[in-house]
This record gives structure tokens, C-alpha cells and sequence, in this order.
């Protein structure tokens, strides 16, 4: 009856014609059909006139013909009508319950716009957005459904045995489908934010670069400016307030390692800076580097008591005399850093400041990365700083900015529709941040000002005019020079406020310097403020005292828009600091959630004691070590290689670490019964070694989801055995290609295997599989491999039984409707002038060259059912291409490896070029820090190095019809030098130092590996869904429109931004965020019983990304965690113009609204309380039952508590429900005891289900030691078909209830009557 409903459906929505009709007659009849019959599944009628004709009535009379005739269309027009009328009933009220159903559960709406009250427009509007939803989800649902039936007819395809992976008529491999339909659903309002109307800017960046001509004009004194002057009466009504702040970067290692510079100079600045910030109130110093200054609280710590470090830190803070700017563990880069980590080093600062010193950061300072991201100032002003400072601009800009009085301006994101996002910037104006490029335009003046170059020191002037102490002779003639500085400076700025840092690398390690500096300052301050005809007043201060200066000079709160003062989006990339130096070539120079849900579980199961909780220390030093690494020195590659071996050894050790505790995290979680768990630091459960020894027994294999969605993915082992069985945790066999682990170009292993198995993963969760050492493997496929070697001087070795041949070319299939992409190789050189490339610069001598070697490459290409790859074997570098033949995400993209070691290559740059047909003319975008989108251009006017840009995750180009997008594992300089290309740096040799103070070129390189996706989308038409739904979908829209008076053009985003599409973010993910298999040691009392892990009750939006859930440090003790942990998420701004795909798990929408305290499987949520994006702020918690609401683009962080059910809570669960059916006996529940009902019903539809799969597997894993086919079929087939009917009347009753419950007996006898008419009329 459900196959002829849904044929009848089909043939209404006239959207699957002939093929719809094919397909669902094989499942009506359960045998295959002739697809060039015109009725495949007749009906009776149909078979009742074949019969009337056999008979032979109505041969001898025509009128008797044409009175039949007549009366069969008669009758049959009716019973369409009739047929047609009952199935489009039964529809809309199926659609009802299921629309009344969802409607239950949605949680209520936020209101973006203060109160008001809900009229009955706004609420019949709130129930068309959610019948589109509704019908949304059956058009992708519809739309997945016809793409598969049009596949399979397409090919021919019908497995001979109906599990096993088999080869289609067209010669390519198909799977067995798992029987998991999949939908994506995205909302249309979601889809509004990327083509929503943006807020104006009066600068954005892109239009900056535009405008400028970069010609580098002689500007006198300031070289890289233009000659500044002032009337002098220009302060006589309101005088120049000018603020000095003495300062001391500290790179945490460049030169020297981290150790090494805290142990020779970084420590002495602490100890300086205690007494002589105690000597004089009026002193002040900022510090930034919290790593540094919590390395030194803790060795002080071992000498005194705590109370002792409080008694002397604590006047000078409160006093705000020491300002702790950013706080971050390290000032970090902002080219090619995730934006994850520079969150968690922000946490790391904040966190360590707030419990051991109760400092809050107010102020944003960035003097040294190598040019600023946008994703900065927004990731500051979520972690509530109000004001921030940069220094590391292109010298163009800051001449442009400087001549506009454009150097404090508000930053907003591109993306932005109003001014949350907007942050007070102030960029420094010269080239550096050293005294001698702060006080003023003229450096040969400024370093006079200097007082560490005395003569004496060992730091001299370069320009011969040495610093003079400042004496009650030259006092005032030294105050006049120095003031023609700051007057000339403050001309670049809209207020009489001006700010002048005093301070360079590692400046304060001498008592001497401080005693230098403070002193000559200090007389020259008093002078300047005993004088009034000098109209000055001048002073130490702090970087928040300069901000809040400005904010009151202009009459606003901290951290608001001065009025006139301009709003700036885009990013200052790439940096040039003179000439055509240009910074890009650094872009290219080198488990926590599973612990916090370990212990939530362990705490509330009473086994807290048996947990080890000291595995916190292990993820603190992780945290610190991979902040430590996000310096700007550090992750860029930019620092001495005996720095690069310590970055490194500590990263393996952090690793090492984790590791640790994501085995003893897995261990507790995936133990079915927790009080038989143990833990024995000399007996680990589970390991990471990649080679799995297999027996007869089963070998277990863990399998963990970093992902907060469910995974369908290819999962790669290595065994030693080619006879392997690979078996769910509930027995299904699952099929394996077996591959060859190869040792060279053209031998492969006779003693390991690839292993490769299709699994699904839950979200974050872990999954247990068993892996056997069989005989008997016929779910086992062998790969088919194909070696190409030029020449005759090589041979090929192959191993039973893994054959291999070989031929001399390979031949390519063209496919015209296909966008070609042509991947290229190249290689660039250096400059033979002075200035060369080196770790920071990228000089090359002209444009690429082609790579090119003496032999063709060896080339083998590997086929099987799961995945096929081309591996090309070169000199330089090796290439893999692989692409995934399962659904979903995975198999959506080009998997791309290449291998590079160039450690035998000279001042060579080595680059990968894709080629296509694609126009995207001069254009082509890059993200910022994983976070964002920025539109870039390809200018002429520059030369070719400065048209590189960071790629630290992905880049893409694109026309009217497609998107082509490069995802990369590696941050890595990418460009567009023309129409339809992408061009990434794979790595660099370079021989000698670009004089940027490093004193040594790039000459430890090591064999690579970059990682990359290659993803291709269709854009839809108009960049809108397309069909009947979008038109109903647009109409009823403008209806609403109009009638709320809210009538508006079509919105034009004039600015630009762009966003990923939904696929290409989760691309982005599966590839950042790889499985990690953990086999399971063998043990003599064999393996406890275990189950799958899956953390998560209900499923996050498709939109939404679970950043982390940390762990926070106990008060009381620092190494182990307290109860409570943040949770951190991002939701993803998305571009809803490109075709989507099914991701391969139901994917929905929600308009930005989480539920979290059904989101963890069996967690009480305790707390959910809002913080800032470094947890120092809170505000008030909100209800635990509460949803949470976050807007496109949106970081939040929320303080959670988790706790399991306890047993009273268990006990109460079953007398709550035996009191509910109680009251419903007593007629007081009704409406509660038939939701019981329909939950029973839908727990039964899960058993009906869990032994459905049961059966199908049992004859499938044991028919092959059985000889009576016949027989065993017959009998689990027959109860397979029993326990479907069951299901599906199960199904049916829950809707009769649930229509009951919303419509009352009318609408119940009505829908019962017409599926009564229509079984009668089927059956």
C-alpha cells in the first residue's frame, strides 16, 4: 500500500516521471523490471481488461467496443480522481502532523529588536518560515532520492549479491547502500546573511589598494612620508597632551631560545621593574608576553611566599603603574595562525591572569607581527577589550592614512550589517616601533632621545648624533627640539592627544637603562609642564591611559567611535616595510573535549578517584606550548634553527602528552561497564602505534570523531595480514580494500598492508570496530595497481597477493562538461642584486620557471571500491591524488599529498600552479585565519611578490558558474597571477640571510608533507535555489512584505565580502580535524566488554562549529580541573549560492538557536552562564533549559556545568512516568499519557530496527558456512518483512495519536476512513 501511495505521489509532482515509476515498481514486486515497458506495476484494472479481452467479449460489436472503452475511461478517470483526491488528503495531513510535531519541539525565538508585542501577522509569518522549512527538507529529501534512482537506472547497476561492492556496467565501483538516507536542510533566512545589505565603511582596504600608487617618493627626514608642518599657536587653547609609554618586547625565542632569553635578560627586567616602578609613582610600563611573566611569578614563587609577590606587584597595579596589554600567552601572529589557537593562547594569558594576579586586560598592543589580520580586533573586542594598537603596516598605507589624519579609526568586519564588531585602532606611523621611529618623523632627532645609546653604551646612533643627558643647561633647549617632534606627529592625528612609545626588544634588562630613561624623561617632563607658553603637558603613562585620554578629549565611553573619526574594514596584508621588500615569504618558512567529557562522566559516576585527573597537567603544558607557538616568530619559521629544534621538541612532547590523554579519555569513555575500570599507568589500554598485528581473535580498533558532526568517511589501518575482516561493534562486516604499504617508488611491503574501511562515526564520539585475521574475507577487495616506469633499468616488484602491472602510458579520459584543472609545478629563484630572499622576504629573480628533470616521473595509479589514487614519483617532491568513492563530504573532493624535500636545492622556491578554464579574471580570495573571507586583486602596478597573501586554510577563485576552492592542512602563501589560476609556495631553500636581524637564511628544511582538498561547486542559478519551491518559497515572501509595510529593493551588498559554502566548510573540517585510530592493546584476561561512545543527545546545526569544550584549572589546586568547563562555539556565516550537496548526515539549519541541555547524552546541565571569548567576564547565568542564540559569524563562550543524572534522579524518572499513566487513566493526563505512548512507540520502531539490522547481518556473515541457502533465506526474510510491518504500524499509530492530540476525533475518522478507502482500493 506504501509503495503504491508514494508511485501515486510521484506521478502528481510530476518531478520523477518514467525513473521514480522503475524504481518503485522493483520495490513494489521485489524483482527487477524491463525499464522499456510503458507500465511496470499495472493495476488491477489494468489486468481486469486483459482478461475481459482474453475472454473474447466484445470482438463482434463495435459499439460494444467503444461502450467499453468508454465505461474504462469513465471508470478510470474516476478512480484517478478519487485516488489522486485520497493521496493528496493524506499528504497534507501527514505534513501537518509533521510541521505540528516540529513546532512542538522548537525552541522560542529570540527577538533581535527589543519587545514587541507578537501580532497575528507576525505569528502566521513565523508559521509560513516554518512550513517552508518543512518543505524545504522534502525537496532535498525528494532531490536525493531522484539523483540515487537516476544513478542506479543510469547504470545498470544491481549488485549480484546485494551487499558486496560491485562494478557497474560503466566499469566504476558501487557501494552497498548502508541504509541511512541523509537530508541537507538550510533555512532560507540562514542564506540571508551572505546576500544581507552591509553597513557603509569610509575605508576599506581593497579600494585603498586601488587608489594608491606605491611609488615610494623621497618624503626628507621621513623617507617613507612627506614633510610635516604646524603653526605654532595651533595649542594655544587646548594644549598637546602627550603620553610616553616605556615598553620592552620580548619575542619567547627568535634569536634564542625561550629558556635562554628568560634566563639572560627577560628575568631582570621583572626584577628592574619591581623596585624602580616602586621608586618614583609617577613611572609606568606595559607588558605583553604572559608566558614570559608567568615563567618568572613561578621561579619568584620558589623563593617567596605568594602573599610577598602580592605585597610587591599589587601597589604597582593598582596604582596603574604596570599594565598588562592583550594578555595573551604570546604577542601572536596573525598571518598564517588558526583562529582556534590564537584564542586558546588568549585563554591561556587571561586565565593565568585573572587567578594569580586578578588583572584585566583592557588594551590591544601588536608592534611586531608580520602584518594584521582582521579576525584580531574582533576576537579583542569579544574578549571585551575596548581599544587596540598595530605597528606592522605596508609603508604606503601609513603615508596614505597619515596624509588623511586616518590613523585611528574604528575596524569593523567586512561582514558586519550594523557596528558590533567595530574596534578603536591606532596605527603607529613610522617605520618601526625603537625610539628613534616614535617620537616623531624624524628618526636622526629621535634616537638623540634614546638614552640607552649614550656614549658609553654599546648601542650607538646610526646616524652620529649620539643622546645627550639632560642637564639644567640643555634642559630647555632639549624640551624645544623634542617638542617640535611631538608636534609634528600629532598633526597626523584628529585630537591633541598624542601617544609615544619608548621602548624596543628586550629594552629594561639593566637597572641601568631604567635609571637612564626615567630620569632624563622625567626632567624633561617637568620642564614641559612648568612652562605653559609651551602649551604641553606631557607624562609616563600606560597604553589605556592614552585611549581613555582620547575617548574623553572627544566626549564618548571607551571604546565608542569618536565622532569624524573613520570606519575601516579589510586586513593590512602584505606587509612591506621599504622598497619592495615585501614580507610574504615567511607564509611559506616551516584532545580536549574528549578529556572534559571524560571527567564529567567520571565525577558524577562516583569513580573520580580512579579517573586520572593529572592528566590536566599534561593538557596545561599542551595549551602553553602550542601558544608558545603562535608567536610570531615561532609558527612563521622565522627564528634561528636551534629556536626551531626547541619550538620543536616542545611540540613533541605537548603531542606525546596528548596523546596520553586522549588514550585514558577513550579508555574510561568507551568501558560498558565503568566499575570494572581501571587504570594502571604501566598498562595502557589502548596505544597509537599505526601497525595492527592481527589473529584470530578479534583485535579492536577505536575510532575517534574530532568533529562535532556525524562522520561518513574511508578509514586507513595498517595490518599484517591481507586476510582481514573488519566488523562493526554489532557484527556487521563492513568491506575492506586491501592496498599495498609501499617502501619505495617501486617496491611495495611484504609484510604490511593498507587496510581501508568505510566507517560511520558519531559526532565527537568514539566507535569501536573488530578486526580479524580470517581465512575466509569475501568482503575483503583487493586494489587493482598499474606502475609506470620510464626506462628499462628498473623492475617491478609485486607480492601475492597484490598483483601489479605496468605499461608505458597512462591515458586521461576528457569529460567536456567537466572544468579542467591542470595541476603545474615550478620552481622561483632569488635575485642576483644585494637584496635577496630570505626568511621573511620574498625577492624572486622574475617569473616561475617549470620544474623540470631529466626522467619522467614513475607514476602508479591504485583502484579499488573505496577510493582510487595517482601517486607521481619526483625528484623533488611526491604527488598523490586520491579521491573517495563513498558518500558525503568525503567523497565530494580531490584528496591531493605532496611530498617536497629540496634540501639538495640552492635558493629555490618551489610552487604548485592549478590551471583552469574558470574567469575569474583579477580576483581571487583568501581566508584570515580560518575564520574569514577576504577578498583579494591581482594588481599589475605591484611587483609579483606583492600579490601573495596567507593562506591558512583555504583559497578559492570563481565566475557566474563555478567555485573552484584549494584547501589546505598547512598555512602557506597563495596567489592569482592570472585568470583562472591558484598558485601555493610549497616550501624554501634559502641560502642567506634578507637582513631582518635573523642573521641566517632558511637551510634546515625537512621532507614535507602539504595537505590539501581540491573542492568544485556549481553555482545555482541567480545564486538562489532554483524550481517550483524557490518561486512559492519568493512569493510567499513578498506577500508578508507587503503586508507588514515592510516593502524593499532587492538588497545589493556593495562591499566586498564572501563567505564558504556549507560543503566547503565542513571540507575544510574533515580535513583539519583527521580520525584517530587507537587499537586496543591484546590483554591475558582478553578485552572488557565495550560499546560505542557517543557523547551528544541531539545534533548541532550544520551551521555551527563546536570550537572547544576546555577544561578550567581547579582554584585550589593548578593541576587538576574544577568542575566546570567553557564551552566555545562559532557559527559559520555560509554562501547558499552554490548547489548543495547531501554531506552524507542529516544536516539542518535553526536560525542560529542550540539547545544545550539536551546536547549532552546523559549530562545534567548545572550551569550555562554567558562569559567573554577569554572567560574573564561573565554575565548573568541564564535558565538551564534555555537556548542560546548566535548570529552568522558569532564566537560565544559559555560557562557549563556538567553533571550526571544522580539516583534519585534515576528513581524518579520510572515513578514520574507510572504517576503520568495513572492521572491518564483518571482522565487528567490524556495529553501526557499518548506522548508516553507515541515514545513507547518510537523505542519499539529502534528495537524493530536494531534486530532488522541483526538479521540482515546474520545472513550475510553466516550463510557462508551454511549449504541450505534456500531455507535460511526464506526464514529471516520472512521475519525481516514481519518485523518491517510491524515498524510501519507502529509508525501509523503514532501519527493516528499525534493527529488525535492536534485535531481531535474529526480529522482521526477522516484520515482513518481514507486509509481504510485506500487499502481497500489497493488491496
Amino acid at each position: 500500500m506504501l509503495c503504491s501511495i508514494l508511485k501515486l505521489s510521484h506521478r502528481i509532482t510530476d518531478v520523477f516521471q518514467e525513473e521514480i515509476t522503475v524504481e518503485t515498481c522493483i520495490r513494489c514486486d521485489g524483482s527487477s523490471a524491463d525499464s522499456d515497458r510503458s507500465d511496470h506495476c499495472p493495476f488491477e484494472w489494468s489486468r481486469t481488461r486483459g482478461t475481459l479481452k482474453e475472454a473474447g467479449i466484445g470482438r463482434g460489436s463495435v459499439a460494444v467496443d467503444r461502450l467499453l472503452r468508454d465505461k474504462q475511461r469513465r471508470m478510470k478517470l474516476k478512480k484517478q480522481v478519487t485516488v489522486c483526491g485520497g493521496a493528496i488528503f493524506c499528504v497534507a495531513v501527514f505534513s501537518l502532523y509533521l510541521m505540528l510535531d516540529r513546532v512542538q519541539h522548537d525552541p522560542a525565538r529570540r527577538q533581535s529588536a527589543g519587545n514587541f508585542p507578537r501580532s497575528q501577522i507576525s505569528v502566521l509569518q513565523n508559521r509560513i518560515e516554518q512550513l517552508e522549512q518543512l518543505l524545504e527538507e522534502n525537496h532535498q529529501i525528494i532531490s536525493h532520492i531522484k539523483d540515487s534512482v537516476l544513478e542506479l537506472t543510469d547504470t545498470g547497476a544491481i549488485s549480484p549479491s546485494g551487499h558486496l561492492p560491485f562494478r557497474s556496467a560503466n566499469g566504476s565501483w558501487v557501494l552497498p547502500f548502508d541504509g541511512r538516507p541523509t537530508f541537507l536542510s538550510v533555512k532560507p533566512l540562514d542564506c540571508q546573511f551572505a546576500l544581507g545589505r552591509r553597513s557603509q565603511t569610509d575605508l576599506q582596504m581593497l579600494d585603498v589598494y586601488s587608489l594608491l600608487s606605491f611609488d615610494n617618493v623621497d618624503g626628507g627626514v621621513w623617507k617613507q612620508g612627506f614633510e610635516i608642518t604646524y603653526e605654532p599657536n595651533e595649542w594655544d587653547d587646548e594644549p598637546l597632551q602627550v603620553f610616553v609609554v616605556p615598553h620592552s618586547h620580548n619575542d619567547p625565542g627568535w634569536i634564542k631560545t625561550f629558556d635562554k632569553y628568560y634566563n639572560d635578560q627577560t628575568q631582570h627586567i621583572f626584577n628592574n621593574m619591581v623596585v624602580k616602578l616602586a621608586e618614583d609613582p609617577r613611572r609606568k610600563f606595559i607588558w605583553s608576553e604572559i608566558s614570559f611573566f608567568a615563567k618568572w611569578w613561578e621561579s619568584v614563587d620558589s623563593l617567596m611566599p605568594t602573599l610577598d609577590q602580592f605585597i610587591f606587584l599589587t601597589p604597582l597595579i593598582l596604582n596603574g603603574q604596570l599594565e598588562m596589554v592583550t594578555g595573551g600567552w604570546v604577542m601572536t601572529d596573525e598571518a598564517t595562525a588558526h583562529y582556534f589557537a590564537m584564542i586558546d593562547q588568549l585563554i591561556e594569558g587571561h586565565q593565568w591572569l585573572e587567578k594569580n594576579l586578578g588583572v584585566t586586560p583592557r588594551s590591544g598592543w601588536a608592534v611586531d607581527p608580520f602584518g594584521h589580520s582582521a579576525t584580531m580586533p574582533y576576537l579583542l573586542k569579544r574578549a571585551n577589550i575596548s581599544s587596540m594598537l598595530i605597528q606592522r603596516v605596508h609603508y604606503s598605507i601609513k603615508k596614505h592614512f597619515s596624509a588623511t589624519r586616518s590613523l585611528e579609526f574604528m575596524w569593523r568586519q567586512a561582514w558586519d550589517i550594523e557596528s558590533g564588531t567595530d574596534m578603536f585602532c591606532h596605527m603607529m606611523p613610522f617605520y618601526s616601533y625603537d625610539v628613534p621611529h616614535t617620537c616623531g618623523p624624524d628618526p636622526k632627532i629621535c634616537c638623540q632621545f634614546d638614552f640607552k645609546r649614550l656614549p658609553g653604551s654599546r648601542v650607538n646612533c646610526p646616524w652620529k648624533v649620539p643622546p645627550r643627558a639632560i642637564t639644567d643647561a640643555n634642559v630647555a633647549e632639549r624640551a624645544a627640539v623634542l617638542l617640535d617632534q611631538y608636534r609634528k606627529k600629532s598633526k597626523l592625528f584628529r585630537s591633541k592627544v598624542l601617544l609615544v612609545p619608548l621602548g624596543d626588544d628586550f629594552r629594561y634588562d639593566k637597572a641601568l637603562e631604567w635609571d637612564q630613561q626615567y630620569f632624563n624623561y622625567q626632567k624633561l617632563f617637568d620642564y614641559m609642564n612648568s612652562h605653559p607658553e609651551m602649551h604641553v603637558k606631557a607624562q609616563f603613562a600606560t597604553l589605556t591611559d592614552y585611549f581613555n585620554a582620547v575617548y574623553k578629549a572627544n566626549g564618548v565611553a571607551p571604546g565608542t567611535r569618536p565622532p569624524d573619526y573613520p570606519v575601516l574594514s579589510g586586513d593590512f596584508f602584505a606587509y612591506a616595510d621599504r622598497e619592495d621588500h615585501y614580507w610574504s615569504g615567511y607564509y611559506t618558512s616551516r584532545a580536549e573535549i574528549l578529556y572534559s567529557l571524560a571527567v564529567a562522566h567520571a565525577r558524577r559516576a562516583g569513580l573520580e578517584g580512579r579517573y586520572p585527573l593529572s592528566d590536566y597537567s599534561l593538557l596545561t603544558d599542551a595549551r602553553r606550548n602550542i601558544g608558545l607557538f603562535q608567536h610570531h616568530d615561532a609558527i612563521t619559521g622565522t627564528a634561528k634553527e636551534a629556536v626551531v629544534i626547541d619550538y620543536g621538541n616542545r611540540l613533541l612532547r605537548s603531542l606525546v602528552g596528548l596523546k596520553r590523554v586522549i588514550i585514558n579519555a577513550a579508555h574510561f569513555l568507551v568501558i560498558k561497564n565503568k566499575d570494572i575500570y581501571r587504570f594502571y599507568q604501566t598498562e595502557p589500554f589502548l596505544e597509537t602505534r599505526t601497525l595492527i598485528e592481527l589473529e584470530s581473535s578479534p583485535r579492536y580498533l577505536v575510532l575517534f570523531n574530532p568533529v562535532e558532526q556525524e562522520r561518513l568517511c574511508v578509514v586507513t589501518v595498517l595490518v599484517n595480514s591481507a586476510r582481514v575482516r573488519v566488523l562493526t561493534e554489532d557484527g556487521q562486516t563492513l568491506p575492506v580494500q586491501l592496498s599495498a604499504q609501499w617502501v619505495s617508488a617501486v617496491e611495495m611491503s611484504g609484510e604490511v598492508y593498507q587496510a581501508s574501511f568505510m566507517a560511520r562515526l558519531p559526532a565527537l564520539g568514539l566507535a569501536v570496530f573488530h578486526l580479524y585475521d580470517s581465512a575466509d574475507s569475501p568482503m575483503t577487495l583487493r586494489s587493482d595497481t598499474l606502475l609506470r616506469i620510464p626506462g628499462r633499468g628498473q623492475s617491478i616488484r609485486g607480492l601475492d597477493p597484490l598483483p601489479v602491472r605496468s605499461q608505458t602510458s597512462i591515458r586521461r579520459k576528457d569529460d567536456p562538461q567537466e572544468v579542467r584543472v591542470q595541476i603545474q609545478f615550478l620552481t622561483y629563484g632569488t635575485r642576483p642584486s644585494k637584496d635577496k630572499s630570505g626568511a621573511y622576504l620574498f625577492l624572486p629573480d622574475g617569473n616561475a620557471k617549470p620544474y623540470s628533470q631529466r626522467e619522467a616521473p614513475i607514476v602508479r595509479v591504485v583502484e579499488g571500491p573505496l577510493f582510487a589514487e595517482v601517486v607521481a614519483h619526483y625528484q623533488h617532491f611526491q604527488q598523490t591524488v586520491r579521491i573517495h568513492n563513498v558518500p558525503g563530504v568525503d567523497g565530494l573532493s580531490l584528496d591531493i599529498t605532496t611530498m617536497v624535500d629540496i634540501r639538495d636545492q640552492n635558493n629555490k622556491e618551489l610552487a604548485m600552479r592549478l590551471v583552469t578554464d574558470i574567469q575569474s579574471g583579477d580576483t581571487f580570495y583568501t581566508d584570515l585565519n580560518s575564520f574569514q573571507i577576504q577578498p583579494r586583486r591581482f594588481f599589475q602596478k605591484l611587483p609579483l611578490q606583492a600579490n601573495f597573501y596567507p593562506m591558512p586554510a583555504m583559497a578559492y577563485i570563481q565566475d557566474s558558474q563555478y567555485r573552484l576552492t584549494l584547501h589546505t592542512a598547512q598555512a602557506l602563501g597563495v596567489s592569482s597571477l592570472a585568470s583562472g589560476q591558484l598558485e601555493v609556495i610549497l616550501d624554501r631553500r634559502l641560502m642567506q640571510d634578507d637582513n631582518r636581524g635573523l642573521g641566517q637564511g632558511l637551510k634546515d628544511n625537512k621532507r614535507t608533507a602539504n595537505r590539501f582538498r581540491l573542492l568544485l561547486e556549481r553555482r545555482s542559478s541567480s545564486g538562489r535555489p532554483s524550481g517550483s519551491y524557490a518561486r512559492v518559497t519568493s512569493m510567499i515572501n513578498k506577500i508578508i512584505a507587503d503586508i507588514l509595510g515592510d516593502s524593499q529593493e532587492e538588497p545589493v551588498d556593495s562591499r566586498p565580502v564572501s563567505f564558504p559554502s556549507l560543503l566547503g566548510h565542513m571540507t575544510s573540517t574533515i580535513l583539519n580535524h583527521e580520525v584517530l585510530a587507537l587499537p586496543v592493546l591484546p590483554r591475558k584476561h582478553g578485552v572488557p566488554p565495550m560499546r560505542t561512545f557517543a557523547p551528544l543527545a541531539g545534533t548541532v546545526p550544520c551551521d555551527f562549529h563546536l570550537l572547544n569544550l576546555r577544561s578550567i584549572q581547579s582554584a585550589q589546586d593548578a593541576h587538576s580541573p574544577s568542575p566546570y568547563a567553557a564551552l566555545l562555539l562559532h557559527r559559520l556565516g555560509l554562501d547558499c549560492g552554490l548547489e548543495a550537496q547531501n554531506p552524507g548526515f542529516n544536516c539542518s539549519t535553526t536560525q542560529g538557536q542550540l539547545s544545550i541541555s539536551g546536547l549532552f547524552r546523559g549530562l545534567d546541565l548545572q550551569l550555562l552562564q554567558p562569559m567573554s571569548l577569554s572567560l574573564m567576564h561573565s554575565q548573568p547565568p541564564l535558565s538551564n533549559d534555555s537556548s542560546i542564540n548566535l548570529e552568522p559569524m558569532e564566537i560565544s563562550a559559555y560557562k557549563l556545568k556538567l553533571e550526571i543524572l544522580s539516583d534519585r534522579a534515576v528513581i524518579a524518572v520510572p515513578t514520574v512516568v507510572f504517576s503520568s499513566v495513572f492521572l491518564s487513566l483518571a482522565g487528567t493526563a490524556n495529553r501526557f499519557f499518548i506522548h508516553l505512548l507515541i515514545h513507547l512507540s518510537l523505542e519499539f520502531r529502534t528495537v524493530c530496527k536494531y534486530l532488522k539490522n541483526y538479521i540482515r547481518n546474520w545472513i550475510y556473515t553466516q550463510l557462508q558456512y551454511v549449504k541450505l541457502l534456500a531455507v535460511l533465506f526464506s526464514i529471516p526474510k520472512a521475519l525481516e518483512a514481519t518485523l518491517e510491518s510491524v515498524s510501519l504500524l507502529f509508525e501509523l499509530t503514532r501519527f493516528f495519536l499525534f493527529l488525535y492530540l492536534y485535531c481531535g476525533r474529526f480529522c482521526l475518522r477522516l484520515a482513518a476512513a481514507c486509509f481504510v478507502f485506500l487499502f481497500y482500493f489497493f488491496l
